[in-house]
């Protein structure tokens, strides 16, 4: 376990920021599962907005969890990847 697991699992001690975490989760998510995505193919968020034609500053922004992507949006973020988008209620 990491430093940055060890602070949040600290930090989910508190129900206030449990319950907001939780909330807040499928955006996270979908951060990690950008940058991790990118990262494993060596990409550079330039060559992901090359292929997407989604500016770099947008790609940044999303990454960082600044702005919240339309299904469209991830749809094109899969294609760049050479990932299929696949959707859940689970």
């Amino acid at each position: 376990m990491d430093d940055l697991d060890k602070f949040l699992n600290k930090q989910l001690e508190n129900p206030e920021f449990a319950e907001e975490w939780e909330r807040s989760k499928p955006e996270y998510e979908v951060m990690r599962l950008l940058v991790e995505a990118r990262s494993e193919m060596g990409m550079s968020q330039s060559e992901l907005a090359r292929r997407t034609g989604i500016k770099q500053p947008n790609i940044s922004r999303l990454e960082r969890g600044a702005c919240s992507p339309t299904l469209d949006t991830l749809a094109a973020l899969a294609q760049g990847l050479g990932k299929e988008m696949r959707i859940s209620f689970v």
